[in-house]
């Protein structure tokens, strides 16, 4: 299915006193990547918000294969399982330059209407860009 990938340079701060990635920043490098998939379908996740629809995660499951460490470049690869209903899925495959697994990882997000705080059906302008 639809998917997208984006790179990113491991910060200084991002790493422990061995230069390795602190396990925690992981989900940071997947919310990037959540949000470079919806900016390639032309969706604002800010524009979203503002018309009164959230996307809270509600499950994340990570696996942790090999170390990223300070300076190297990472590749997370952003991944929709399925057309969403009131809930949207991703896998992701983080990798190294050398296109090793460091990580894989799933996460659902619900959509949430803002004003009343309950869930709602992905919105139609979402799913006439994945159909």
């Amino acid at each position: 299915m639809n998917y997208n990938e984006t790179q990113i340079r491991v910060r200084y701060g991002e790493t422990d006193q061995m230069g390795v990635v602190y396990h925690g920043n992981y989900a940071q490098y997947l919310e990037v990547g959540r949000l470079e998939w919806l900016r390639a379908l032309n969706i604002s996740y800010k524009k979203m918000e503002e018309d009164g629809v959230i996307l809270p995660v509600v499950s994340l499951s990570i696996k942790y294969k090999k170390s990223a460490c300070y300076d190297d470049v990472i590749n997370v690869k952003t991944q929709l399982v399925k057309i969403p209903t009131a809930s949207i899925e991703f896998e992701y495959e983080i990798t190294n330059e050398s296109g090793e697994i460091l990580a894989t990882a799933i996460t659902v997000l619900a959509f949430i209407d803002k004003s009343t705080n309950r869930p709602m059906r992905c919105p139609k302008f979402i799913l006439e860009k994945l159909i």
